[in-house]
């Protein structure tokens, strides 16, 4: 072997060792960190359908308990108590489901 073919075969080894590099550099890059990865998970308390069950629920409790107390005036002011209650109740159960599922 001559000095230009030993120069070729030097060159070849240096070009494979410097793309092997870059390869397993490029995959240590592309893959992603687990401990940089949070995974959102959704409230289920926190649903428009189940806010207007809630509410719907507390509103009806109420009519229903105004209008045996009071008669028809009762009855509106029972459905308004309710549907405030069942509001608060709705906020109660979402805050209670983040303060359960808390991220640290």
């Amino acid at each position: 072997m001559n000095g230009v073919e030993r120069l070729m075969v030097y060159q070849n080894r240096v070009l494979r060792t410097l793309l092997v590099l870059l390869l397993m550099f490029s995959f240590a890059v592309a893959v992603p960190v687990a401990s940089g990865q949070h995974r959102r998970y959704r409230n289920p308390q926190a649903g428009k359908k189940k806010a207007a069950k809630r509410i719907g629920i507390g509103t009806a409790i109420g009519a229903g308990a105004g209008a045996l107390i009071g008669g028809r005036k009762g009855a509106l002011i029972g459905a308004g108590a309710g549907a405030g209650a069942g509001t608060a109740y709705h906020y109660h159960k979402k805050r209670q489901w983040r303060h359960r599922h808390r991220r640290y």
